[in-house]
This record gives structure tokens, sequence and C-alpha cells, in this order.
């Protein structure tokens, strides 16, 4: 079987290098940017190119402007950011395909380094267009992908270049990413948990399937839940359903108790007549849920239950949290869950964007085994399903 190599596995001096990475950074109205994790998590595998003498050229998206030149998506302060942390000036380059782009690469030093205009100003890009493909290869002698945010994704700087490039490799997060999810998937240390929550199981229906398969014990919070416990038939008012899966959701619960998988859902919730940050609160069994009342968020007796279970398992998965935890009325148990994965001693391994923010906002992201860069890309991990940006690797392997 057809593996991937990984950076330091190719020469790369005097080579040049592009590499795919996910700049795809948070901005506030004036254009600075309020988080720069995902740039400082592709900073080793920067590093290690410049320390071996490539002549590096970084590629990357930013929001999403639909194949238009738009001036808010221009990844400048990426530029200027990144060369604050590596402590060199990073030029921008006027575009990322064109003549233009080729002589100011061409003219590189080893060591140097030159970030791309936004890949998304060019339909091209998502549309996997052969010929934006080829504009991008190009400007390279070596591929490097380390956009795991990206990976699942079928465009061009994912897959297509990777096609034409004769030396590719993955980067030291995506060789992170990979190592960590097979720890708890592949051959976890056992009893092994995974807690999915967020709006609905029609998006991680795969993702429950292939889970029931691998894991000793699964929680299912947040609205996603709802359809659960009406497969139960528990009245569950206005609650966030989606009916057309209620016998589905019936179904999975029974697949469960029949591979021996331990399935737990809320006892209790938080309940309101909307999702407001002013409305009126109770806590109620999820029996008692009035007609026009919606559940929000666990309630204590769940958060009790679902933190003995997490005390006494070896590895975690989460994704997805257990409410609106947006808002604070609806916040607590997203929260105290965080705390309780935290203060554990298993191995936990957290992915999805909203999960992310409610481990920075619970303050333990130190305390946690490892957080995923990629909330699409580590959902279809968990489907069971292979990235398209890892078999493009693998397919260059081949070359």
């Amino acid at each position: 079987m057809a593996t991937i190599k990984y950076i330091d596995q190719i020469p790369l001096e005097g080579q040049k290098v592009l590499m795919r990475v996910d700049f795809n950074v948070p901005l506030d109205g004036s254009g600075d940017i309020t988080d720069d994790n995902r740039i400082r998590r592709v900073l080793p595998s920067i590093k290690y190119a410049i320390e071996n003498r490539a002549r590096l050229i970084l590629c990357s998206h930013l929001g999403r402007p639909k194949g238009e030149r738009i001036e808010k998506f221009s990844l400048r302060p990426v530029a200027r950011r990144l060369g604050e942390l590596l402590d060199q000036e990073v030029p921008l380059a006027q575009d990322c395909i064109g003549e233009d782009v080729e002589n100011q690469v061409s003219a590189m030093s080893e060591r140097e380094v030159l970030l791309l205009e936004n890949l998304r100003y060019h339909p091209g890009e998502t549309q996997n267009d052969p010929a934006f493909a080829e504009g991008l290869a190009r400007l390279a002698d070596v591929y490097i992908n380390d956009a795991f945010a990206v990976s699942h994704r079928s465009h061009a700087s994912v897959v297509g270049v990777p096609g034409i490039v004769r030396k590719c490799a993955a980067g030291f997060l995506i060789r992170q990413e990979l190592s960590y999810f097979n720890r708890a998937m592949e051959g976890p240390e056992r009893p092994l948990l995974a807690i999915l929550g967020g709006a609905k199981i029609s998006g991680k229906l795969e993702a429950i399937k292939n889970i029931l398969r691998r894991v000793d014990k699964l929680i299912v919070g947040g609205a996603m839940a709802n359809t659960f416990l009406a497969a139960q038939g528990i009245d569950i008012g206005r609650s966030l359903t989606e009916t057309e899966l209620v016998e589905t959701a019936r179904d999975l619960i029974e697949q469960a108790g029949k591979g021996g998988v331990k399935f737990y859902l809320p006892i209790d919730c938080v309940i309101a007549p909307g999702p407001d940050a002013n409305a009126e609160t109770k806590i109620v069994p999820v029996q008692e849920i009035p007609q026009d009342w919606m559940a929000l968020d666990i309630g204590p007796a769940t958060i009790d239950l679902f933190s003995e279970v997490i005390h006494d398992v070896k590895t975690i998965v989460w994704n997805g949290p257990m409410g609106v935890f947006e808002l604070p009325p609806f916040s607590h148990g997203t929260l105290t869950l965080a705390h309780a994965v935290g203060k554990g001693n298993a191995l936990s391994i957290v992915g999805g964007g909203d999960t992310d923010l409610a481990i920075q906002r619970a303050d333990e992201t130190g305390n946690i085994s490892y957080i995923s860069t990629g909330g699409g890309a580590f959902l279809t991990l968990l489907e069971g399903r292979e990235l398209p940006g890892i078999e493009a690797l693998k397919e260059c392997s081949k070359k």
C-alpha cells in the first residue's frame, strides 16, 4: 500500500518548495489578525524548509472571495505577521499564478520565503481546474501539503498540484494530526469514548455509524441528542429535531446495544422559549420539556453522568458542543465537560472549530492532548474516509 513521505524525508536544498498551508485566520474590522494560531501551527514545517536552504513559496486561501479579487480577503496581514514570527521579511506576491509570480520565484535565493496572494481569488482553485493547478505547479520543484484543515477538499492546490509535481510530501502538522488520530481510533488504549455534539445528526451520520464499530462508549449531546430522545418516544417540545431521522436514530441505538457500546444521552436539560441570551431558563428532566420550550443545554444531572463516564476512560475523541454554548445561559454544559476532559488522565483529542473554541473559553487548552486544526477534515476521518489531500500525496509517491 502506498504511503506518504514527510518533509524531513526529501531533499529541499536549493529547491523551489511550494507549501500549501492554512492561513485562513480571523480578522477584525480593521483587517488585523485576532488569532494567529493557524500560522503558528505550521511554523515547524516553514522553519525546517528555511533551515534546509529551500526557496519557500507558501500558498493559502483566506475567507470566501468566490473567485473575485476582494481586498478584505488579501493575505497581506498574514505576510506581515509571519514575517514577525520568523524575524525575516515575507513579501506578498501580487497573485498566485502567472508570469510575474514565476519571475518573482525565479529571483528567490535559498532560505527566502514568498507568500502567494489568496488562492481563492481564482475560481480554478475550488473547481480544481487543471490549468490553474498547472499554473501553481510551474512554481515548484517540490510540493508540501501542511494544510490539514483543507485536506478533505478536492481543490487545485490540494489534489491538482501533487498530481503534476514529481516530488511531494506532507508537513509536520499533518504528520501530527494523522498520528494522534490513529492513536485514538486505530489502536487506542481502552476504554475509548467518543463525545459527539452539535446541531444535526445528518451532518455526522456517517461518523456515528463508523464510530459505533470502534468505540466502547458514546456520549451524544447538543441538539443532535434531541432526535435520539425522540426515537425513545420522548416528547421534546419545540427542540430542534430531525424528524426524518428518528427511525435512523432508533436503529443506531439498537446497533450500539448489539455491539456492546454504552450509549449515553442527556437525562435533564436547560430549557428556554428560544436561544436568547436574556431568555427565561429552567432545568427539567428530558421527559418534562413543555410543548413550547426548547432544550438548549445539558442539565446538572447529565453533566454529572457524562463527567463520570469521562473519568473512567483512557482515550477520548470529542467533536461538537453540548448546547448553544455561544450564549451564556447555555454554555455551562459544554464548558463543564471541557473541564472534566481537561482534568482527566485520558488521551484526549478534540476536533471542530466550535469545540476548540469551547476548550479555549474553559481555559483547558493546555490540558487537552491534541486539538485538531481541521473540523471538516477531522469529521471526514471520523467517518472512516480517506482525505483527498492525503490520497493525492500517496499517488504522488508512486511516481
